[in-house]
C-alpha cells in the first residue's frame, strides 16, 4: 500500500469515526465534555504506559478508558449532585487532570518514552513509517488498522445502542420512564469517546480530535433535523475534510492535521452563512 492511500485512508477512518460519536456529544450540549476527555486521559495513558513499558494500544485503551469514564463520572457529581455549573465542572475536571498527566510524564520523563506534544499534535504523516508484521508478511501501518477497527467499533456501537443512545440524547427524562438506563448509556459513550480519543493520538493528536468530534456534527445540526441524516451528514463532512485537508496539504505544504481543522472550519463558516441567508429569506416571506 502507498503511503498516501494510508494516510488518507487513516485520516478518513479517524475522522468519520468522531464524527459520528460527536453528534451524540452535540445533541446532549456535551461538546466540551469531548474537550475535556480528550485532555483528561493524559494521566491514564501516563500511568498505562509507567506499568506496563509498552505504546500498545490495548493498555493505552485501558488506562484512557478509566480515567475517561473516571472524568465523566466526576462532571456529573459536580454538575448534579453538587449543583457547580455544567461549564465550571467540565472546566475544573479536565485541567485539573491534564495537569497531573503533565506532572506524571514530566516525574516519570527518565523511564517514559512519552511527551505531551506527541498527544497534543500526533504526526499522521508518520503513519506509513509505524508497520507490523506477522512472520514474513507485512500487514501495514499500526495506525490504519486501529482506525479502521476503530470505525467498525464505533458503526457497531450506534447500531446496537441507537435507540438507547437516541432517547438518551434527546430526552433523558422521557428515556428514564421508559426504563432506558440513561446513566448507563452516558458513560458508554464517554468510554466511546476514550476509545476513538486514544486511538487516534499518535496519529493525529488531541488537537484535530476534538475538532472532528464537536464541527462536523455542529455543521450537519444545520442542515438537518432528523437523526439519521444527521450522523450521515457528520460523516460526510468529515470525510470531505478528510480527504480535501490532506490534499491541499500536500499541495501547500503545510500541517495535515491543522488543514484538515481549517478546512472543517471553513466548511462550518460557508454552511453558517447559508443558513442565515436561508432564515433571511424565510422572514421576509413571512413578513
Amino acid at each position: 500500500m502507498s503511503p498516501t492511500l494510508a494516510i488518507a485512508l487513516t485520516a478518513s477512518f479517524t475522522a468519520v469515526s468522531c464524527a459520528l460519536l460527536g453528534t451524540f456529544l452535540v445533541l446532549r450540549k456535551m461538546t466540551m465534555v469531548g474537550d475535556a476527555i480528550s485532555h483528561a486521559v493524559l494521566p491514564g495513558i501516563a500511568v498505562a504506559y509507567w506499568l506496563s513499558q509498552s505504546r500498545a494500544s490495548l493498555w493505552m485503551f485501558l488506562g484512557a478508558a478509566a480515567v475517561g469514564v473516571f472524568a465523566t463520572v466526576v462532571i456529573e457529581v459536580l454538575r448534579k449532585k453538587l449543583k457547580v455549573q455544567s461549564d465550571a465542572s467540565i472546566g475544573m475536571t479536565f485541567t485539573t487532570l491534564f495537569a497531573l498527566g503533565v506532572i506524571l510524564i514530566t516525574f516519570w520523563s527518565d523511564s517514559v518514552d512519552l511527551d505531551q506534544q506527541c498527544v497534543l499534535y500526533g504526526e499522521i504523516a508518520y503513519v506509513p513509517f509505524n508497520t507490523w508484521s506477522t512472520g514474513a508478511l507485512n500487514m501495514g501501518p499500526i495506525a490504519l488498522w486501529s482506525s479502521g477497527l476503530l470505525l467498525i467499533a464505533v458503526l457497531l456501537y450506534i447500531f446496537i445502542g441507537y435507540k438507547g443512545l437516541k432517547m438518551s440524547s434527546f430526552n433523558e427524562d422521557y428515556a428514564a420512564v421508559l426504563g432506558i438506563g440513561v446513566v448507563a448509556w452516558n458513560l458508554s459513550l464517554m468510554a466511546m469517546v476514550s476509545l476513538a480519543t486514544v486511538v487516534s493520538f499518535e496519529s493525529v493528536g488531541a488537537i484535530l480530535v476534538v475538532a472532528l468530534l464537536v464541527v462536523p456534527a455542529a455543521t450537519a445540526y444545520l442542515m438537518v433535523d432528523k437523526l439519521s441524516h444527521l450522523l450521515i451528514g457528520a460523516g460526510i463532512i468529515a470525510l470531505l475534510a478528510s480527504i480535501g485537508g490532506y490534499g491541499c496539504s500536500r499541495l501547500l505544504d503545510t500541517s495535515i492535521a491543522g488543514t484538515i481543522t481549517t478546512l472543517l472550519g471553513v466548511q462550518f463558516l460557508i454552511v453558517l452563512a447559508y443558513h442565515q441567508l436561508i432564515q433571511k429569506q424565510q422572514q421576509h416571506a413571512v413578513a
